[in-house]
């Protein structure tokens, strides 16, 4: 028998890109298109209701209603197949998504930390609309944010919310962090830049109490099947926030701090 789904408990999936041969460096975050397909099927068969980040980021903020079971599915960076064969398969089971676009990525000439990959162009962004997906920001460059200098970290989200406003015509309200990694000068830096949310990773499941500015994420790997996703669905096989950093994630975050010092600006998990 099929446990009963624990209640309050909200999972928000993140993915990457959906390939059969991804490039080695998101191999591990990467699942083929087969794979793809039977994890929408068991997110379809959870009978959860699938919302987009925004409807949670308001739920959040102001108590906004939410369904009784509500999940979401997220995207990041903006590899190729989001806006083709990805974007099809949501749409074709009615499922929304957020995606949250790294504006250096997909813009030609445009500086970017992440390694060369098949990605998607600004041009095709209002597509992604068109598919029924909301849209929002991943940074500039994908900059680890809470390494850099203030005004670095201002111009990282000013910039990638400005690329994309101007693609859509109207407001980018959303961020993701890459990388997940924030802090609470970040955070208060996002909602200076005007983004009313921010999605970090955490991989665990968020919750109608979760923080706006920190909201997290279950992280997809190549590794998980459909049987991660169905647990998952009912609100099992992670934690669940909010809840303080650990020890070694506040130790990870002052290497990486120092590192950056010594090396600059870098892609790094």
């Amino acid at each position: 028998m099929t446990p009963a789904p624990l209640p309050g408990r909200i999972p928000v999936l993140l993915y990457h890109a959906v390939m059969d041969e991804p490039p080695d460096w998101i191999a591990e975050f990467t699942v083929s298109r087969a794979e793809f397909a039977s994890q929408l099927d068991a997110i379809v068969a959870s009978g959860r209701t699938p919302v987009t980040v925004g409807t949670l980021a308001a739920h959040l903020a102001s108590g906004a209603p939410l369904p009784d079971r509500p999940a979401v599915i997220t995207f990041d960076d903006g590899f190729a197949d989001l806006v083709g064969p990805t974007a099809e398969a949501l749409a074709a089971r009615g499922l929304p998504a957020t995606a949250y676009l790294t504006t250096g990525a997909i813009t030609r000439g445009r500086p970017c930390l992440l390694p060369p990959a098949p990605m998607m162009t600004l041009a095709q962004v209002p597509r992604l609309e068109e598919y029924g997906m909301e849209v929002g920001a991943h940074t500039a460059t994908h900059a680890q944010l809470d390494t850099l200098t203030p005004a670095a970290l201002r111009r990282e989200l000013r910039e990638s919310k400005a690329v994309l406003e101007d693609a859509l015509g109207h407001e980018v309200r959303h961020l993701a962090y890459p990388h997940g990694y924030n802090s609470p000068a970040v955070r208060r830096a996002a909602a200076a830049a005007g983004y009313t949310s921010a999605a970090a990773v955490r991989h665990a499941l968020s919750s109608g109490n979760d923080e706006v500015y920190r909201i997290a994420r279950l992280i997809v790997r190549r590794t998980h099947t459909a049987a991660d996703v169905e647990r998952w669905m009912e609100g099992r096989g992670a934690k669940t926030a909010p809840y303080r950093d650990s020890l070694p994630t506040v130790g990870w975050r002052m290497y990486r701090r120092t590192r950056a010092l010594v090396r600059g600006v870098e892609f790094a998990g």
